[in-house]
């Protein structure tokens, strides 16, 4: 059984190095580094960029297999305690911004979430959603499935849910929890 490699396409700068890395990595290769965090599993990335270019944070480059505009080459994933301090810094925005570009998936996974063992809905992992945000969610979701986050919010009587799911990208980045809903496995 071969499990398939997934790619990202595209990555979120988190910070940008114009003269590399100093210590454990330095002299792997030279030029500007990027810290990237991917849009579709949330991938740590650590890339190269082309000389002469800058990024800030916040900037959405492609990282997929094709021929890259800005990235060289993608040096590979890195740990959540391998991101610089303004990488770390910028994390909670940049993924809050990633989640709202894909608004509709995440209602999705609201609209079809299910239970994960007999006695934990995977709802109930996402900071702030206990047992009754969970049965308030699941009842309004058989009304009629959830069409944006306004309408989440609104019915099922949630705060901010794009900032909950955040919370939940993180604390996965993080290595601190057992269930993986958003992030893929270092």
């Amino acid at each position: 059984m071969s499990a398939e490699k997934r790619y990202e396409e595209y990555g979120y700068v988190l910070d940008f190095l114009p003269h590399g890395r100093t210590g454990a990595r330095a002299g792997y290769r030279a030029g500007a580094l990027v810290q990237l965090i991917g849009e579709e599993y949330f991938t740590l990335l650590e890339a190269t960029i082309r000389e002469g270019l800058t990024a800030k944070a916040g900037d959405r480059l492609y990282v997929g297999k094709e021929e890259r505009k800005e990235v060289t080459y993608i040096m590979g994933r890195i740990g959540f305690d391998e991101l610089t301090t303004t990488a770390k810094m910028e994390l909670p925005t940049v993924i809050e911004k990633i989640i709202l570009n894909r608004e509709g998936w995440f209602i999705n996974f609201f609209n079809t979430a299910q239970a994960i063992t007999p006695r934990m809905h995977a709802l109930e992992l996402i900071p702030g959603i206990g047992k009754k945000y969970m049965w308030q969610i699941i009842n309004e979701r058989e009304r009629k499935p959830f069409e944006k986050f306004d309408d989440l919010q609104t019915r099922a009587n949630i705060p901010s849910p794009a900032k909950l799911i955040a919370k939940r990208v993180l604390e996965e980045l993080e290595g601190e929890s057992k269930y993986r809903l958003f992030t893929r496995a270092p």
